[in-house]
Formats: structure tokens, sequence, C-alpha cells
């Protein structure tokens, strides 16, 4: 097909899904694999994305869109380790500027004896991103990924940059230029160097909760929990569990996906507002953010990185009472241990 063919047939894919039309999985990874080989005017790859986005993406177009990444655009990292890899991670694009919750809560699971193989990013949409507050506190996050493998295998724990050009070679080029969310908050979070099979992923729309359960069980995870929290008082939602009202979950175990609900009042936690939880500046948040690994701040903070790191112990079958799983991550953080793990990250990751 010449280039003019190509960016004809293209943008008559981009018109159908103006039109609300669905794509198959083939369709989509095709059209991305494109955008991310550049085979595509960068105006067609900004409506592409926006396209998807504005109409709704499915769960084959969302697959496809993964299937692309993962095998044009990933440098890939098989940490050697004697227990299967675990990953946490948002989404971004919710209503709710939180602190960044999933890193924090990953290193309390590494602290307790999780391997974490971490795939993130800087903020696009949000205030603090994971790269941006790892990187404020030591860890190189733009090493390329053999370095991270070792950090995984020395360390228990390891972040692959989203955003670096070490990992993603394409997508770095795409993220540089866009500050909206798109199908790549998903899809790109999915496409983890390391191929880990058991994840927690926070999801920026309650809509999202199974679906997206749907779609790591098509891409082969074993176990995996996607969860939105709500903030009842502001009537928005957050890509974590939350202490500020109900949480929906979707849990993946043996094939099979279901659905329920939990609450603060579970865990004997108080219902937090949002302002207790909010991001501020990288400079205070850094400093919050030690402070909170040192065991040094508690309250809603600490319970909200508790509760999510809580998930990761269940789902790793650590043990089946959740309630227990949140004790065990307010005992990890008041020991002092997570912040000798983030100490052990540094030192390897780097």
């Amino acid at each position: 097909m010449c280039i003019e063919e190509k960016i004809k047939t293209f943008g008559g894919k981009v018109t159908e899904l103006i039109n609300k039309k669905c794509l198959a999985r083939q369709e989509v990874k095709e059209m991305f694999s494109q955008v991310l080989l550049n085979e595509q005017p960068e105006l067609q790859q900004g409506a592409f994305l926006a396209a998807l986005v504005a109409k709704g993406e499915t769960l084959d177009e969302i697959a496809g869109t993964w299937e692309a990444i993962y095998e044009f655009d990933t440098v890939k990292a098989k940490p050697t380790v004697p227990q299967p890899l675990v990953e946490n991670c948002g989404t971004g694009m919710d209503g709710l500027k939180t602190f960044n919750i999933s890193t924090a809560a990953s290193i309390v699971a590494a602290a307790g004896g999780v391997f974490m193989a971490k795939h993130g990013a800087r903020a696009i949409t949000s205030r603090c991103g994971a790269v941006d507050i790892l990187e404020a506190v030591g860890v190189d996050v733009e090493c390329e990924a053999e370095i991270v493998k070792k950090s995984i295998e020395r360390a228990g724990i390891g972040i692959f940059n989203g955003m670096s050009p070490n990992i993603h070679p394409a997508l770095a080029r795409i993220l540089s230029q866009i500050r909206f969310g798109t199908t790549l908050n998903i899809a790109a979070s999915l496409a983890n160097p390391a191929l880990p099979r058991y994840g927690v992923r926070g999801v920026y729309a309650k809509e999202l909760v199974e679906p997206v359960a749907q779609i790591m069980k098509e891409i082969g995870y074993k176990r995996a929990i996607v969860v939105h929290g709500l903030d009842e008082d502001e009537g928005q939602g957050m890509d974590e569990a939350s202490i500020n009202g109900e949480s929906i979950i979707a849990e993946l175990e043996d094939g099979k996906v279901t659905t329920y609900k939990i609450n603060p009042e579970d865990f004997g936690i108080r219902r937090a507002n949002y302002q207790e939880i909010m991001a501020s500046s990288l400079e205070e948040e850094v400093k919050r953010f030690l402070a909170l690994l040192s065991g040094k701040e508690d309250g809603p903070r600490q319970e909200i990185v508790c509760l999510n790191a809580a998930l990761v112990f269940y789902l790793f079958d650590q043990d089946k009472d959740l309630k227990k799983n949140y004790i065990k991550a307010k005992e990890i953080l008041g020991s002092g241990q997570a912040m000798f793990k983030l100490k052990q990250w540094v030192k390897e990751q780097n």
C-alpha cells in the first residue's frame, strides 16, 4: 500500500470512530502500530487518540492498543525472582488529584515481601506522577530496563518509566506531546516490560472496573484487582481504593471476574475528606512521602496507603482477610521497614 493510500485508509477509520463505530482488535492494533512507527502524520495520530477516548473504548480496542505497544514498542525484561511478580498502578485521569498513593503502597508491599514490578509515568493529568516523586527521592527513573530488572531481583522493587525512550521508544515521543488522558492510560500502563501476571490497578471511572479486569484476563493475568474509589462529598472518584467513600472492586481469579464493594468502616477507618489526601507541590509531597514511609505521619494519608497495600497482600494470598492485611501494612509503616526498603531501592536502581 502506498503512503497516500495508507493515510487515506487510516483517516477513514478515524472517521468511523468519530461516528461512534467500534473497531476490531486487529484493526486497532494495525492503526496503533502505525502511530508507534510514526507512519502517519501527527495530526492524524492525535485525531486517532482523541476519537478513541471520545467514543469510549471497547475491550477489543484497548486490547489491540496494548498488543501493539507490547509487541512493537516495549523493551522486555524478565527478572529472576523466587515468586510471581506483582504490579500496582493507577490510570490517572480521575477527577480527584490525590497524592501518589500507589507508589507508597508498593513500597509497603515490597517491605512485606512482595516482589513489585512497577510501570509508571510522569504526571500528565495529575499533579505528581510516580516517576516524578521517585526521581525526587533518588531513584534513577531514566535508566535502562536491565537496571530495573536487577533492582527488582535485589531490592524486591523497581519501576519501568513508561515515558522513557529506554523502555518505550515511540511512546516516549507520543506522551511528550500530549497533556490529555487517552486509551494509553490503560493500554500503555499494562505494557509492563516484566509482564507480571498479578496486578492491582486503579481506574478513573467506575464503568471501567469490570471491563479492565476482563482485559487483564484477556492478556494473560492470573489474578488481578481493579478498583475505583469514591469521594461521596466531592461526588467524584479516584483510581485508588478510597477512605472517603466506598470502593468498587472487580477481582479476577481462576479465570472468573467477580465484583463487590468495600467501605472504610470495614477496616475501622474514619471517613476522610478530600483535603486530607489532596496532592500539593512536588517539594511538599516529597517531604510528606518520606515522613509517611518513616512512620512519622499517621491519619488519613497513612490509612489510605495501608488500605491500598492491603489489596496487594490480599492479591498475593498472604492472607485472605483484608483487614488483617491492612493491619500488617500499618505495622510495616510504623516499624520503619518501608523507609529501609526505599533506601534499598535507591541503591539498586541507580
